[in-house]
């Protein structure tokens, strides 16, 4: 292995205080830009829904991510791939902030995302700043009954149509009558993957308000077949766009601080707390280091 390079990496359960709860996320320190068979080889030996690579770049004074998945897709939304890479930053005292005034930032792909960064029991938590929420489309109910294994009516709550929103990333708002229907949901996944392809959306995130405990706004399941995604632990991306759906339907106010659980029927239960601000949304949560080592290309 003389001439191998070696890359120093990282796993992480994000959306999370403890190990073995939360999103994994693999993360790989770089120096230089690698080729896109690299980003996508390296993402596929790890297996999980996304892999970040990091660099910090002296030139322009900025912490820079770039995510892929398994499938050779690059995601360049504020969702887990990106709180667990600033994150890692923070628990190993890189100074990712040292060139910056005012509120720190870094690049995802092409895309500066605003920060805060605070710190409850030792543990970094960082917040990311998505843009305001919009909503793209209405989905008719009828085509998601096949696609998710259920009645139209478990998909009757309060009223609520089901669309598409984005703040990042358009993501398919799916409400659902209640806890049961929530847990019976089963993803179609070609079903699936032809509708997002159809209507132009991302992943689908099915979401209740009713019988919620321990103080969480909503519980959510999250599938995304068409980047290779079966079901996520937590998705950042899809959690700022719940929040200000919500906000605009008036069930929930904006400047409050809120809580989503997600990842409780795949055993990696996840916290996402948002907050809906009148220039955007603030999608925030913590991560652990789980295993550290290197990687041979």
């Amino acid at each position: 292995m003389k001439n191998m390079k070696k890359l120093d990496y990282y796993v992480l359960d994000v959306f999370t205080d403890q190990r073995f709860k939360g999103n994994q996320l693999s993360v790989v320190y770089i120096e230089d830009e690698l080729n896109l068979s690299q980003y996508h080889d390296i993402s596929r030996e790890f297996g999980y829904s996304e892999t970040s690579f990091v660099s910090y770049s002296e030139k322009e004074g900025v912490f820079k991510v770039r995510s892929f998945t398994p499938a050779k897709f690059e995601v360049a939304g504020a969702g887990h791939n990106l709180l667990g890479a600033v994150c890692l930053a923070l628990l190993k005292k890189w100074d990712i902030f040292k060139n910056q005034q005012g509120r720190p930032w870094v690049l995802i792909k092409d895309t500066p995302i605003p920060l805060k960064v605070t710190e409850e029991s030792g543990l970094p938590y960082v917040a990311m700043k998505q843009r305001p929420s919009k909503i793209i489309n209405k989905v008719p109910v009828n085509l998601l009954t096949e696609a998710l294994g259920l009645k139209t009516t478990d998909f009757d709550l309060n009223g609520w149509d089901i669309n598409i929103v984005q703040t990042e990333v358009p993501h398919l708002m799916v409400p659902v009558k209640d806890l049961g229907t929530l847990k019976n949901a089963v993803s179609n996944k070609p079903i699936l993957k032809g509708l997002s392809e159809k209507f132009d959306f991302e992943g689908c995130y099915l979401f209740t308000v009713n019988g919620i405990e321990n103080n969480y706004l909503a519980e959510t399941r999250f599938f995304n077949p068409g980047i290779g995604i079966d079901e996520d632990p937590a998705t950042g991306t899809a959690a700022g766009p719940l929040a200000g759906y919500l906000e605009t339907l008036g069930y929930i106010k904006k400047n409050r601080d809120y809580k989503i659980l997600q990842g409780k029927y795949i055993e990696h239960p996840s916290t996402i707390s948002v907050n809906v601000a009148n220039d955007g949304i603030w999608v925030s949560g913590s991560s652990a280091i789980v295993m550290e080592g290197q990687l041979y290309l």
